[in-house]
């Protein structure tokens, strides 16, 4: 039984797909041989030019059928794959909408338009040729292996019963045989010739997937940029409404108990005040991974309030200006802050400064940030380590498309420039 099955799929493996590789073959003849009568035309035109050319009136004609013609042809060459193979060829780009002069203009200069042609006027031709010549074999093939059926539906006064005829129809079915399963790899070979040029010539070129690709990244990337800024702020929401609210409370319990049992041990008492640090300590550090996750006042006033909200918490005068006429994307600016934020945590942390200043500014459809101290310099972004620092700022820049740079000379003072696109 195993035996069986096996032969059933070695045998039957090159005719599973043959039947719709052939349908789309046979229908492929007249999309081909489409455009040829016109070209003939043409090429008649011009020949009766060169023999006679006082004679002979040029006209455009043929081509500008051709032309008028080409797009109806593609959409039966698209449907055609479909329906037959289930391939989907890709459009090219078309172009924008616009008064019914320009936009013609602007479809006859596209080189989408002329690739079309090319492959209805060039490759179409030739292809239909090899189509011929598949579908020739296929029909010799089933001719030479039905011999014997042919030869028994003659009539009996036209058989031929030699001997030697017999051997030789055994010989023609031997060949319709071998030519049988030849036909299947033909034309999976043809289809995918055809399939290739099809993608070539009538979808969009290299640069325009390209440009599609790189539009698609950009759309992907956002949606994840967008959709870990959501899972920062639940999680922000979650600490400060969950965490924090239970350590809060258990501070205000601890002060409680420290307060009102007098009567305690001297031990339960430090073990007390110990754990009432501890708490206070703990809500403090919450406030700061919950404040570095997504600050509150950053969502809800925006990026003025919350940088001055930093400035305001550091060790050193920080300036802080700011000019929005409207408010960017929550991305841009979560990006905004927290490369502020960062930069003048590294500028308290390492560069000796006595003074800061942070500008923020909307020239365009660009955020403008500019971080600058008068600290002793020497910042390096290619020295910087790959995550943190100057060198994770500049990362946390480039996932939105920003440019940042960073001029920070011996002796300072230091300057870091931020550019960051706004959506219009």
């Amino acid at each position: 039984m195993q035996l069986t099955t096996r032969l059933k799929l070695v045998l039957g493996r090159p005719f599973r797909r043959a039947g719709h590789r052939t349908a789309l073959v046979a229908a492929g003849l007249p999309l081909h041989f489409a455009v040829v009568p016109l070209w003939l035309w043409l090429l008649g035109t011009m020949a009766a030019l060169v023999r006679a050319p006082a004679a002979v009136a040029v006209t455009p004609l043929p081509v500008l059928l051709t032309l008028v013609v080409t797009p109806l042809l593609t959409v039966g060459q698209r449907r055609r794959y479909w329906a037959l193979v289930g391939k989907d060829l890709p459009r090219p780009a078309v172009p924008g909408p616009g008064s019914n002069w320009k936009s013609a203009v602007r479809r006859l200069t596209t080189r989408a338009l002329w690739r079309q042609v090319c492959y209805h006027a060039v490759a179409g031709p030739l292809l239909a040729v090899l189509d011929l010549a598949v579908l020739a074999v296929w029909a010799a093939a089933l001719v030479a292996a039905s011999i014997y059926v042919w030869i028994w539906a003659l009539p009996p006064q036209w058989r031929v019963t030699d001997l030697g005829y017999t051997t030789q129809a055994a010989y023609i079915t031997a060949g319709g045989l071998a030519l049988l399963f030849l036909g299947p790899r033909l034309t999976g070979a043809l289809v995918g010739l055809e399939t290739r040029a099809a993608e070539i010539l009538l979808g969009p070129s290299r640069t325009e997937k390209l440009a599609r690709r790189v539009v698609d990244l950009a759309e992907s990337r956002a949606g994840v940029l967008d959709a870990a800024d959501a899972e920062r702020r639940r999680i922000e929401r979650d600490l400060h409404d969950g965490a924090q609210q239970r350590l809060v409370s258990l501070a205000v319990n601890l002060g409680l108990a420290r307060a009102t049992l007098g009567d305690l041990p001297e031990d339960a008492r430090k073990v007390i005040d110990e754990a009432h640090r501890e708490a206070k300590e703990a809500i403090a550090e919450l406030n700061n991974l919950v404040r570095g996750l997504h600050p509150a006042v950053l969502e809800d006033r925006g990026l003025d309030a919350a940088l001055s909200g930093v400035a305001a918490r550091l060790p050193i005068p920080v300036g802080v200006a700011v000019d929005l006429p409207q408010r960017p994307s929550p991305t841009v600016e979560a990006v905004a802050y927290f490369v502020v934020s960062e930069a003048l945590t590294n500028v308290v942390k390492h560069a000796q400064a006595t003074r800061a200043d942070v500008t923020v500014e909307r020239i365009g459809e660009t955020l403008l940030v500019v971080v600058a101290d008068d600290g002793a310099g020497g910042a390096d972004l290619a020295a910087a380590g790959g995550g943190t620092g100057l060198a994770g700022l500049a990362k946390r820049v480039a996932s939105v498309d920003g440019t940042f740079f960073c001029r920070s000379p011996a002796g300072g003072p230091t300057v870091i420039t931020v550019e960051l696109p706004c959506a219009p």
